[in-house]
């Protein structure tokens, strides 16, 4: 029998957050909404959702505070999050607090279908690379410890804040390093995406800005992950 996939959606705004809930429901998704932060935090507990739509501007509790509460309590649990179109520093800071990507309003509600179903089909197929990551405890590179099995990575001694999705981009490169690879590459064997459903999206690049900050001695001039001109990244620790 097929999962009947549960999305709670989190938006202060009642005709998005009422279209958005139809058109999930005509998908055979079973969903729940919120309104603000606390009632967020309230349904994630009770609802137990495999996807989160979340709303950055929300009141009583911001997005962000809501996402770092989850991402604490539920790490299995994914979260979109759904900015504003000159919010540049919000789709960053979400996805330093742990947020799987980010949509800018206004969005195509076609595209955001096809970005929920590629992050839900890899609960679903439990794909092979996922298999594979699984087989790497711990990394020690450079100054940095990494323990994938218990979520903990420091460098020089001090620990590092690291999201959930932080750890499994780290642990992809780690086993590819020498390698190029291309954004497709992640898109497709982290976030599940085909490629016929592609998307057009900074998550990539906003999430190696991220990981360059908290492990590179000097962000201008990287030596732990490298940008390949046309291509993507290569780990080179």
């Amino acid at each position: 029998m097929i999962m009947q996939h549960r999305i709670l959606i989190v938006e202060d705004e009642e005709i998005i957050r009422l279209g958005l809930q139809d058109n999930f429901e005509l998908e055979n998704y079973e969903v729940e909404t919120a309104c603000d932060g606390e009632e967020a935090i309230a349904k994630t507990d009770s609802f137990q959702p495999h996807l989160i739509l979340l709303d950055v501007m929300l009141p009583k509790k911001s997005g962000f505070e809501v996402c770092r509460f989850i991402r604490k309590k539920h790490p299995e649990c994914i979260i979109i999050m759904l900015t504003a179109k000159t919010e540049e520093t919000s789709k960053v800071a979400g996805l330093d607090m742990g947020a799987d990507d980010y949509v800018t309003k206004p969005f195509s509600i076609l595209e955001l279908l096809a970005r929920v179903k590629a992050f839900l089909r890899r609960i679903d197929l439990q794909k092979a690379p996922a298999k594979q990551l699984s087989s790497v405890d711990a990394i020690d590179f450079a100054d940095i410890h990494m323990d994938f099995k218990k979520f903990v990575a420091t460098k020089g001694g001090v620990p590092l804040e690291l999201s959930t999705r932080e750890f499994q981009i780290l642990k992809y490169f780690w086993q590819r390093r020498g390698e190029v690879i291309l954004r497709e590459d992640l898109l497709q064997d982290l976030w599940g995406y085909t490629p016929d459903n592609m998307p057009s999206t900074r998550t990539i690049d906003n999430h190696i800005v991220n990981l360059r900050r908290k492990l590179e001695d000097d962000q201008a001039n990287p030596k732990i992950i490298l940008s390949i001109r046309g291509a993507g990244y290569k780990f080179d620790a």
